[in-house]
Order: C-alpha cells, then structure tokens, then sequence
C-alpha cells in the first residue's frame, strides 16, 4: 500500500430523534428544558422538508453518503461518535441534552462499515457508566474499535488500532477538552470508567499526549489524534489549538482530527501534515431547529485525505460535500458545494489556500 486514504467524520447523532425513526427505538422521553419526547425532533424535519418513514431502514440516516464512500473507496473510516448506545442508566444529572440509541439500532453504525470510533467527547457519559460499557460492549461486539472512553483510565487513554497490513496499524487515539462541554467528573481514573480527558489544551498537554504515542507507536504506524473541543458555533480557532496540533505533528503525529463544532472549520497543512480544526456535524436530528442559519449547518461534509503509507505526509485531500435532508444525508447542489469552497478557503493564513470544486462534485485542497 503506498496511499492510505480515510474517511473522517465529525459528530455522528445516531440517538434522540434519529433512534426514534429507527426500527428498534428507545424511550422517547427526554428531559429537556423545551422538547420532552424525541419523536418531536422528527416532526420539525418532517415539517421543513417533507415525509420521512417510520421505522426506516438502519442506513437511512446515511443516505447517499454510503454510495458515494463506496465509490471513493476509503481504507480507513474513522468518526466521532456522540451517542451512547444502551437502553440502561440514569440521565447524566448535570446536563440539559441526552443522546443515545439503543442497542438494536447498532446497524445504523454498522451499515457504515465504520472501523474506528472516537468516543472522547460530551456525550458518550450522558446515562453514566453503565451506558458508557454497553457502548463499549455494543461496538466491540459489532467489531468496531474504539478509543477515548473505557473501563479505566488505561483503556480510555489508549489508542484504536486498524490493521493496515504488513505488520502495521492506524493508531486512533481520543482525547475530549472543557471547552466542547465535557465535565472534569467524567474523566476516567484508575478504578472507574469515563473518558481521556485534558483538564487544558496546551503545549504540556499535547507533549504528555504525544509521550503516549510515542510509547505505542510502532515505526511503519500512522497516528490520528482525534479531538473534541471548542465552541459549537464560529470559525476563530484559538491559538492555543493550533500551538497543540503543531505540538502533536512535530512529535510524530501524521493527522489531527478536530471536532466539536456544528459546521466545518478551517484546515490546516502543517510539515505536510492534516489539521482539521473543526469537520462538522455528519449526522444528527438538527434538521428542523431554527436560528444560525449564516452557517448552512445542513451542509455537511465527509472528509477523504489521502496520505504516504510511509511516511504520513498528505498527498491530497478531498471532501464530498452532503446535506441534511429528511433526517438522511444526500448529495450537495453544486451552488451549495461552492459556498463551502469558498469559505474553507477563505480564512487566511496559516490555514487552507483555497479549495477547488471538482467535476465529480467534491471539494479538492489547493496545496500552493
């Protein structure tokens, strides 16, 4: 293998209104300030944009996007999955939002073939530790690896790893910050479970993180380094983040995989190497919620960068622009994968320079 491509997606929401029109449903009481039952977060999608089936097909959520990544053929298929997947536990106390599916709608996982899911993030703790080990349970037991939450804090520091063949694997590890909502109490320790937590995004931590890595890494390894945190909403990315990820490059990582935010954030090649400081929501029940609509957040986006199996550094990266329609994804309209164009390559430097899109609809990175 001299090419390694990944599919990389930012927050997957397979639970609340999105479990509810799936074949094996949850309760649908919520505790929520504004909604109680989930099944009204399908009745705002229905009502912006029209019928959707109930109970639908496990890879209804997914829609096109399954097509086209088997088109594009990914080796590796990583996301952030923000769900705990379990029908056990009591609602997390301290937080107004819950998601999580149950464990009998796990096909809308698997149906993506995903290999790796990064579970470091605000709600994967959402009915506590007895929800975070059925998610743990379920994911193992569907063969998908996982990184960023576990039993203890050995299992929840450690990495993903993805056979890549010849002896080598994709490392994966996740790591969760304050700033993306997640609580210090659900840090795991020695003795309990919960997830990788940094107290701080900083230079000290990125050098603890990237002294782990290099512990485990083998020398023909590739290391992703997936991260939630930031804000849900803007495109500023904190000094701070960039200092990290660069921390984390020059230490011998080859891709950094931000996530946290509703809607994509800039890109960054760095010593020829990926930084996605933010990619986006990929699925959720979003659809029919009003307001900050300056960011097009049904647009949404699968990343596709396709590195040296040698030596990591990114050969090109392309991105095939979605949107949220009727709780499914489909294609983007070629206005709609314009505007992300431009606006992933307009925010200056040191990120992306622009982005073109080609005649196969998707985003391609300028490299100079």
């Amino acid at each position: 293998m001299s090419d390694l491509t990944l599919f990389l997606g930012g927050d997957v929401m397979t639970g609340r209104g999105v479990d509810a029109i799936l074949p094996a449903p949850g309760p649908p009481e919520l505790r929520e300030r504004a909604v109680h039952d989930a099944r009204d977060y399908v009745d705002l999608a229905r009502t912006a944009n029209g019928p959707i089936p109930c109970p639908a097909p496990p890879a209804w959520p997914w829609g096109e996007a399954l097509a086209l990544l088997d088109e594009l053929g990914p080796d590796v298929r990583v996301v952030n999955l923000e769900t705990a997947v379990t029908a056990r536990g009591a609602h997390a106390p301290a937080k107004a939002i819950h998601y999580r599916m149950h464990p009998g709608n796990l096909a809308c996982l698997t149906v993506a073939r995903l290999d790796a899911c990064a579970l470091a993030n605000n709600h994967v703790l959402d009915f506590g530790p007895l929800g975070l080990t059925d998610t743990l349970d379920a994911l193992s037991g569907a063969g998908i690896a996982t990184a960023g939450a576990g039993r203890d804090a050995a299992s929840a520091g450690g990495p993903a790893r993805v056979p890549l063949g010849q002896g080598r694997d994709l490392l994966v590890w996740s790591v969760a910050a304050p700033s993306a909502g997640v609580l210090p109490s659900w840090a795991a320790t020695a003795s309990a479970p919960g997830v990788a937590y940094l107290p701080e995004i900083s230079v000290a931590s990125a050098d603890a993180l990237a002294g782990r890595i290099t512990a485990v890494a083998g020398p023909g390894d590739r290391v992703l380094v997936s991260v939630h945190w930031g804000t849900n909403w803007g495109y500023d990315v904190p000094p701070g983040h960039v200092d990290f990820a660069h921390r984390l490059i020059d230490a011998g990582v080859d891709v950094v995989h931000g996530h946290s935010s509703h809607h994509p954030r800039p890109v960054e090649v760095y010593r020829d190497r990926l930084v996605l400081y933010g990619c986006g929501d990929l699925i959720d029940d979003y659809e029919g919620i009003g307001g900050r609509q300056e960011y097009r957040p049904r647009l949404r986006l699968l990343w596709l960068p396709t590195l040296d199996a040698t030596t990591g550094a990114l050969r090109r990266l392309r991105a095939a622009p979605v949107r949220m329609r009727r709780m499914r994804l489909e294609r983007a309209a070629p206005d709609e994968a314009r505007w992300l164009a431009e606006l992933l390559g307009g925010f200056g430097p040191p990120f992306a320079p622009g982005f073109t899109v080609t005649l196969d609809g998707l985003l391609a990175l300028r490299r100079h």
